[in-house]
């Protein structure tokens, strides 16, 4: 009884003391108040100067509330929302953007229960929620889409759901996917000059393609994002675009530039203390560390991790699971490397699904078939229009508007055929890439080498080769969803998959990748896998049989300006031999795919050159040489 008393006397305390402490504010409200004001922009000024007072801006939405002044409650939930979102207090931002989101529908306010929807889709986003996220940003695009004529500010509004549906590409690693919507939303934001949407879609459109490998024109973007963050002072910009920055430096092993930048960052970070961005400025900071072996990056990353956990942010869960697997196996501590990138895969597995990909997909599609719907419901009131208009020419115009209407479904309906008649070719090539890339040879071979360093007690290597393993399915996988990747990359994979097979040649293979110094690999671009199957010939039709040093050199280089050349040269017994010793064989082992390795390079650039020699020593056979000439893109 007396603690409840005392709670009491305590809480009508703190409130004349929130009273006495803004006058100025309760002033401003109670004029509001008084003369009824149904103007949300002079009420949001009102409630902007103190969004970061929790106690004023509860204080100001208690005077509204007992004056039952609906369009300051609209503002006041909405700020709180804000305030709780900041502060990743997810499921009290949810509740208030929702209390908001009624009172707007209550007082017919088209542009509040927009913005409200992308509020509290923006809000799920950031927990990594994507079905809800993608429900929220949908009904408010929907919303936004269908009203004729709009305002800048429903512009901006669809611009915002645009954007926000890009971001969630992002979390399901849909690169492409995501710089479609950005586009879309930058030339909303360009036509307005809207600067804070311009710095997001850069930062994001920057962000995309630091994924698909294109490192110049993300730091370029990045840059942009940074530059217009500076012109309207945004804190939360400076340091997204620095940390930004930093990751795309450790990507190109600066690490010392990565750390220097990130370190300039986290003060500002800790001041703003939003728990989502402060944790990943940590990661990344951490990641550094890892990288510089500074003694410190352990405690930064299980500070990332802790912040990532306690507020419930998931990318950033992963993110440190990931780089505290790779601070241990730095240290040589195999298996504590091992149970982080496991918890990293199974905490990434709970956004990165099946299903919330083909969620995405439906829901996409259900969108596009609304749009064209309602799209042909405006084409029929025009239609309409056109026909009252014109009546004295009605049957004529009759006979023009059906022919036309019947030769565009014509022409359409031949266009989607061919469109989907093509995009069906496309789904049973990568199908079928997929396949042959995933042979169950190689995969349950390799695992039986892997089960042997294991039954051998050999900790350190069946770790090693397990993460490669797992690392190098993972690209397998990745490639099914994009069209081409960059050499580096390719170059990077083939180098995973040699070490790995080489486990079963007792590591005898000597793998020599030489690239000449003009060749810049991050700019280049060639469709991802597309050496594997020569390496793979190199390995068991031409190496497989011989008893001395084996060896393949892969070579990269730039002929006449125009053409990459690359060259795969082994030591083995050569053609000729290799089909004798095939036809001799009573089992036949499944090709891994030649002719459909050249059915994507047809497909990607019909110039491509493929040939095949012999090398010869002393007039003999030495080895096999095979060189694939590909037109710059």
């Amino acid at each position: 009884m007396k603690r409840a008393f005392f709670f009491v006397v305590f809480f009508c305390f703190i409130s004349t003391y929130s009273q006495e402490k803004n006058p100025t504010a309760k002033e401003s409200i109670r004029a509001l108040i008084l003369k009824k004001s149904t103007s949300l922009k002079e009420v949001t000024t009102v409630f902007l100067r103190y969004k970061k007072d929790i106690d004023t801006i509860h204080f100001l939405l208690n005077e509204c509330i007992n004056s039952s002044y609906l369009e300051g409650q609209l503002v006041g939930f909405n700020c709180l929302g804000r305030y709780y979102r900041d502060y990743s207090f997810f499921n009290k931002s949810i509740l208030n953007y929702k209390k908001a989101s009624q009172i707007a529908t209550d007082i017919d306010n088209v542009l509040f229960q927009i913005k409200t929807l992308n509020s509290i889709g923006s809000v799920y986003r950031r927990q990594d929620e994507i079905r809800n996220a993608l429900n929220f940003h949908q009904k408010a695009l929907r919303k936004a889409s269908s009203i004729k004529n709009p305002t800048i500010d429903i512009r901006q509004t669809i611009s915002i759901a645009q954007n926000s549906m890009g971001n969630i590409y992002l979390s399901l690693r849909q690169y492409k996917l995501a710089l479609q919507e950005f586009s879309k939303s930058i030339v909303t934001q360009k036509d307005i000059n809207h600067k804070l949407g311009l710095a997001i879609n850069y930062q994001n459109i920057g962000y995309a393609n630091q994924e698909l490998g294109y490192l110049e024109i993300a730091l370029e973007n990045y840059n942009n994002s940074l530059y217009y963050n500076g012109l309207i002072n945004s804190n939360i910009g400076k340091i997204i675009c620095n940390y930004s920055i930093a990751g795309l430096f450790i990507k190109q092993h600066k690490y010392t530039e990565a750390l220097q930048k990130v370190n300039s960052i986290l003060p500002l970070a800790i001041q703003e203390n939003d728990k989502y961005y402060l944790s990943s400025t940590y990661n990344v900071l951490g990641l550094a560390q890892v990288y510089l072996n500074k003694p410190q990056a352990e405690q930064t990353l299980l500070k990332a991790l802790k912040i990532s956990k306690e507020h419930k942010v998931q990318n950033s869960v992963v993110k440190a699971y990931e780089h505290l697997a790779i601070f241990y196996e730095k240290k040589n501590n195999y298996k504590k490397a091992f149970i982080y990138y496991k918890k990293a895969i199974q905490e990434d597995a709970k956004t990165f699904n099946d299903r919330n990909l083909k969620y995405v997909s439906e829901l996409t599609t259900r969108q596009e078939k609304e749009r064209v719907a309602n799209h042909i419901k405006d084409l029929a009131k025009q239609h309409e229009i056109t026909q009252l208009q014109l009546t004295k020419s009605k049957s004529t115009l009759i006979i023009i508007i059906v022919s036309s209407i019947l030769i565009c479904v014509l022409f359409f309906s031949f266009y989607k055929f061919r469109y989907y008649q093509n995009k069906t070719k496309i789904l049973s090539l990568k199908q079928e890439a997929l396949q042959s890339q995933m042979n169950p040879h190689f995969i349950f071979n390799a695992l039986n080498s892997i089960k042997l360093y294991i039954i051998n007690n050999e900790q350190k290597n069946a770790v090693k080769y397990l993460n490669k393993f797992a690392k190098l399915i993972r690209r397998i996988l990745e490639a099914s969803q994009v069209k081409e990747t960059t050499l580096y990359q390719e170059l990077e994979t083939m180098g995973v998959y040699m070490s790995i097979e080489n486990i079963r040649f007792s590591n005898e293979i000597n793998y020599i990748t030489i690239i000449d110094p003009k060749v810049n690999t991050q700019q280049i671009n060639i469709p991802p896998l597309i050496l594997q199957p020569f390496l793979e010939n190199s390995l068991w039709h031409g190496l497989s049989s011989i008893k001395r040093e084996k060896k393949i050199i892969l070579s990269v280089s730039i002929k006449d300006d125009n053409f990459i050349e690359i060259t795969i040269e082994d030591n083995g017994i050569g053609r000729k031999a290799a089909v004798k010793i095939k036809e001799k064989k009573s089992i036949k082992r499944k090709s891994i795919g030649i002719d459909l390795t050249k059915k994507r390079l047809k497909k990607f650039n019909s110039q491509y050159i493929l040939t095949y020699s012999d090398v010869l020593k002393n007039g003999f056979v030495s080895g096999t040489k095979v060189c694939l000439k590909i037109p710059f893109k």
